[in-house]
């Protein structure tokens, strides 16, 4: 869309050395003077790929996940090749703390939290049909995996429905506990409740669909769903882990309580579902705070600074006289 070369690497399965020479290919055509990695397995390759020759290495590290010991080993392996890399951006105090504790040198770790275009969240309108008179909507939106915790979610959906029964509970995503998210709602007797909708392209228009939404992570760094539904104004019932709280403020841009407490979070939602003017001060604070602080202009600059400590000292800082390929 906006016009910006891209270029596809092919990967067969969690280990494939063909992806090394790839990105050797790729570097060479584009003239690239920075190779941006994002995440565990583009940083290992990368390295493999670019050590021992003059193109620095960036990355962003959002978090390392334990979905089992290939990726554990992903992530060990991610640790040790950090430590070689000219910029590691952390998007959280936590994942800073976890590279410090890794190796690597502090003056090369740069704080950079999550930012997002508004524009998009500005007049969106609502996708999902919800039918029933007088129905809420309460949204979960991540990963569905454990430490995002949408088996919190559903169990507080319980208490919810006991205090609240017109409300309606949509649940956005894929992950490895599909599965067993679908037998705990069937466990539950709240089947006519929620809904599991899976990934959607069209985020904005979800976001504008509901009236609360909610985090229940068990372990966070800054969720961009998070900050995607303070753009849209929605108000937010939130874990405090990870830097959640950074943003998610008690009782200034959402409601915080502490992780893996199902009474609590059912508690705050039904503290915001029955009351309209507290949702609409909260979403509507929450959406200036985005747009003060957690811009994708700001966050742009910051990684553009990145990128020219990274080239000093032995190539010019000046935008103009780079490329840089983000893999």
């Amino acid at each position: 869309k906006e016009g910006i070369e891209s270029n596809l690497i092919p990967c067969a399965g969690q280990v494939d050395p063909t992806v090394i020479a790839s990105i050797q290919r790729l570097v060479a055509q584009t003239g690239a003077d920075v190779v941006h990695a994002h995440g565990y397995k583009a940083d290992v390759y990368a390295y493999f790929a670019l050590r021992g020759t003059a193109t620095p290495l960036v990355s962003t590290c959002h978090n390392w996940l334990k979905d089992g010991p290939l990726v554990s080993f992903y992530g060990m392996v991610d640790r040790f090749t950090l430590r070689s890399y000219a910029g590691v951006i952390a998007v959280s105090d936590e994942v800073k703390a976890k590279l410090l504790k890794a190796g690597v040198r502090a003056k090369r770790i740069h704080l950079i939290r999550n930012g997002i275009d508004m524009r998009p969240f500005a007049d969106a309108k609502p996708s999902l049909r919800i039918d029933g008179e007088s129905i809420t909507v309460v949204g979960w939106i991540g990963r569905l995996s454990n430490e995002k915790g949408a088996d919190i979610f559903l169990r507080a959906a319980v208490s919810v429905l006991t205090e609240c029964p017109n409300t309606r509970f949509v649940v956005v995503g894929d992950g490895p506990d599909l599965a067993m998210l679908n037998a705990l709602i069937d466990d539950l007797n709240i089947r006519k409740s929620v809904s599991l909708i899976g990934r959607r392209e069209d985020m904005p228009a979800v976001y504008a669909s509901l009236d609360v939404m909610v985090s229940s992570s068990r372990q966070e760094g800054l969720p961009m769903a998070i900050l995607e539904g303070m753009a849209s104004g929605l108000p937010l019932v939130a874990t405090a882990v990870g830097d959640v709280p950074t943003v998610v403020r008690d009782g200034r841009t959402g409601i915080l309580v502490p992780s893996e407490n199902v009474g609590a979070l059912a508690a705050a939602i039904v503290e915001l579902l029955r009351d309209a003017s507290l949702r609409m001060r909260l979403g509507s604070t929450a959406r200036s705070l985005i747009a003060e602080e957690f811009s994708a202009e700001r966050m742009a600059m910051n990684y553009l600074r990145v990128y020219e400590d990274a080239l000093a000292p032995g190539k010019t800082s000046s935008w103009s006289a780079f490329r840089s390929a983000t893999i």
